[in-house]
């Protein structure tokens, strides 16, 4: 199982936007990536130092938060998507986006859902309930008010 650690992933990041910007050729999972980062204009400065951006605490109340947890979690939905894992999160995640009229808002509306279960699962020492997080995202993609 791959298991990168914090720098991995923060030079990962600072990578793909680094290869996007400069137009090299990427691999797929970095064109996701970069993407993703092209939607978080607020955090360019921040990636495209990759030695500044490894050394960077972000603790808990950051100004902005932490980019790369934010952009790992938009890339881990798209990836759940893709594959439609945990079952029926690809179609609650697309009503979701119809319903708030883009795909980043509707992430951003994921994000929560998602990082309620890994909480939930952590505090009560279980594995991740994905029933449960699906039934999150159907919830916000269904109800009333928008």
């Amino acid at each position: 199982m791959f298991n990168p650690s914090q720098q991995d992933v923060r030079r990962f990041f600072c990578g793909a936007w680094a290869r996007s910007r400069a137009g090299q050729p990427m691999e797929a999972i970095e064109t996701l990536a970069a993407g993703w980062v092209a939607e978080h204009p607020e955090w360019h400065a921040d990636l495209a130092d990759a030695d500044a951006a490894v050394a960077r605490v972000y603790g808990e109340g950051a100004v902005g938060g932490n980019p790369f947890l934010h952009l790992s979690m938009h890339l881990a939905i798209s990836e759940q998507c893709s594959i439609d894992q945990p079952r029926g999160i690809r179609q609650a995640v697309e009503l979701l986006a119809h319903r708030r009229g883009n795909l980043h808002d509707a992430h951003h509306e994921v994000m929560e859902c998602l990082g309620q279960m890994l909480a939930d699962a952590q505090r009560a020492g279980r594995a991740p309930d994905g029933d449960g997080y699906v039934a999150c995202v159907q919830r916000r993609a269904t109800a009333d008010s928008l």
